[in-house]
């Protein structure tokens, strides 16, 4: 390996019905003790890690849900995942406690179509809304009729909540309460300023439910302790769904404490500047290891409130990125960043814990994207995906609790003027350039070797099946 690669195996870096029938698919019955997490919880995770195996005999009541997105956090930002400054020591811990995929996707190249792919388990081109990339005014958002993972595992028994960025929509037509979730607490827009709380026209995104809540203090700081509240709650004998939606690392590059910085975006907001918020003349290598180091540490914060209240064993974490790293993210050895189709702005990190059902320790290769979660929970918590609306993704419930092989399928993605479809190790792209351009990611993860010369029926093939996919989705207006 080369001086920039971290210590991570040269796999790890290039591959990485009704509730009761469906209960019954995956094997839930009777609570199974916890696996061990590994002892030496300083060391990387991939030190130890081995190929993923599925422990077949165990069995489970269906988990509560702790769904946790970062924002704008690249693929290699982790320790656990090559970053060679950023350290991230309760992921990396999640990480060993459960299962790193190294090959996992986001649903689209930014924050709103990422979140729609998420909320319905379809391509975001399937819904207006999900054609905003992203989703910018009060004219889309995610329809109050469409089935969510919230509403469908809401009808299944759960309890629901949404705490942090929603991004599907505004108010007065559209909000996570109207969507499936029981409570919401958090932003409606893209982005705000952390202490303020002001958006980018200026005004005030910070909601319980539907009123205005206003605090303050450090937008971090406020989530972490919503969400150590909620899983610390007694819910009695529901299990619950917990979306906890960071807007950390994502711009402006305000760390806990910088009241200073804080006090210029917000001027400049206020003053009419329709930029502030990107935040274009400020940040820096060392402020977003701040913000991603703090990420860690809320993180860690909601994991132990969690422990603490005795539900460990029985909730499965899965943590994600809603796309790639941005301007000051460690990408490497990726190509591309956020808003792109090449492998920095979709690859991104996926772990995922359930100390009743999965040993730790474990590392999977095989390709995912995030439509294939929401069809997993569902499975999982015993709910079925609306006829009308069907999914997109497949759900991994066999492959991780019956070790059934995942098939070879398609990947999609489009977004205005880029599209991708990866099989199996192969990858079909085109940019903004207008050029077709076929890459073996087993081999090329950087995307820099095109075959598209060598193998010319394989890229037929694959820009063929995008092309009939695509046929299917809404088109873009104008």
């Amino acid at each position: 390996m080369t001086s920039n690669e971290p210590n991570l195996s040269r796999r790890a870096f290039g591959g990485a019905v009704g509730a009761t029938a469906a209960a019954a698919a995956v094997g839930l019955g009777a609570a199974a003790p916890a696996q061990a997490a590994p002892a030496a919880e300083a060391q990387h995770a991939s030190a130890q890690e081995r190929e993923f195996h599925a422990d077949r005999g165990r069995r489970s009541r269906r988990p509560n849900i702790l769904f946790i997105l970062g924002d704008d956090l690249g693929w290699a930002d982790l320790s656990s995942y090559g970053s060679p400054h950023i350290k991230t020591p309760n992921l990396d811990r999640l990480a060993r406690q459960g299962v790193r995929f190294t090959d996992a996707y986001s649903g689209s190249a930014t924050c709103s179509p990422t979140r729609f792919s998420l909320y319905t388990g379809r391509y975001p081109g399937r819904a207006k809304g999900g054609l905003a990339e992203p989703i910018a005014d009060k004219t889309a958002g995610l329809e109050p009729t469409h089935p969510t993972l919230a509403s469908l595992l809401r009808g299944s028994g759960y309890a629901t909540a949404l705490i942090g960025k929603w991004h599907c929509g505004f108010l007065p037509d559209y909000s996570p309460t109207k969507s499936g979730w029981d409570e919401f607490f958090g932003n409606f827009g893209g982005a705000l300023e952390y202490y303020s709380k002001l958006g980018g026209d200026g005004s005030y995104d910070l909601y319980e439910g539907d009123a205005e809540y206003k605090d303050l203090r450090y937008y971090t700081r406020i989530l972490t302790e919503r969400a150590s509240e909620y899983v610390s709650r007694d819910h009695g004998n529901k299990p619950w769904l917990l979306n906890l939606n960071f807007t950390t690392p994502h711009w402006p590059w305000t760390a806990d404490g910088d009241t200073e910085a804080s006090a210029e975006v917000t001027r400049r907001i206020k003053a009419g500047d329709k930029r502030a918020l990107w935040h274009e003349d400020g940040g820096s290598i060392e402020k977003y290891k701040e913000m991603v180091e703090d990420l860690d540490r809320s993180i860690g914060e909601v994991l132990k409130a969690l422990k603490r209240s005795g539900q460990e064993e029985d909730t499965l974490v899965f943590f994600s990125s809603d796309n790639g790293g941005e301007r000051f993210s460690h990408n490497w050895p990726l190509s591309g960043n956020k808003a792109s189709l090449q492998e920095g702005g979709i690859r991104v990190p996926n772990i995922v814990r359930w100390p009743a059902r999965l040993d730790g320790g474990q590392v999977s290769h095989v390709p995912v994207f995030t439509p294939d979660w929401t069809a997993t929970l569902l499975e999982l918590a015993g709910a079925r995906a609306n006829p009308a609306y069907p999914l997109d993704g497949v759900s991994l419930a066999g492959y991780l609790l019956r070790g059934e092989k995942v098939a070879e399928r398609n990947l999609f993605w489009r977004v205005r003027g880029e599209r991708a479809l990866r099989r199996g190790d192969w990858k079909y792209y085109r940019g903004k350039a207008g050029r077709d351009q076929l890459f073996n990611l087993a081999g090329d993860i950087r995307e820099q070797a095109d075959k598209a010369a060598l193998e010319p029926a394989r890229l037929a093939e694959l820009r063929a099946a995008w092309e009939k996919t695509d046929a299917g989705l809404l088109p873009y207006p104008g």
